[in-house]
């Protein structure tokens, strides 16, 4: 998957034997065999080309390493719990993100701040959040998959 998913685009057999070949020997069969089963389980598409089809992952890397996250705390006995053990394991520049994907799903503050009294003057020790939409170019590739994508 993690060669489909680079491309963004369908692919052929070819093309991801090319690209494996890079690093390791590989048989074209073997590519087919495992796109083909891909196609069976249901995580890319196909389409003929000639003699031979062209694959296109059905989802994204981000929404298959949600669908892993999800399943695992979903199998949880206590969902709780296991949110921080998960949230002790990350790393501050894994937390920042956490925090900006809240603020993106939870959307604009739809309430006025209440005006502050005179007597409340004093500034607040809570910063003010930032709330534009982290700026990423690509996903955050493999990091939920466990590097166990194809």
């Amino acid at each position: 998957m993690t060669r489909v998913w680079k491309w963004n685009r369908p692919v052929t057999v070819r093309e991801v034997l090319e690209d494996l070949q890079q690093e390791r020997s590989i048989a074209y069969t073997t590519v087919m065999t495992v796109l083909d089963n891909l196609h069976q389980k249901g995580w890319v598409r196909r389409e003929a080309e000639g003699r031979a089809y062209r694959y296109e992952a059905v989802s994204t890397r981000a929404a298959y390493a949600a669908a892993l996250m999800n399943d695992a705390w979903s199998q949880s006995d206590n969902p709780a719990a296991a949110l921080v053990a998960f949230f002790g394991m990350m790393s501050d520049e894994q937390r920042r993100a956490l925090r900006d994907a809240v603020r993106i799903v939870q959307g604009p503050e739809t309430s006025e701040p209440a005006p502050e009294s005179s007597a409340d003057s004093t500034a607040s020790d809570t910063p003010t959040p930032d709330t534009t939409a982290p700026d990423t170019a690509e996903e955050n590739p493999g990091s939920a998959s466990g590097g166990r994508g194809r």
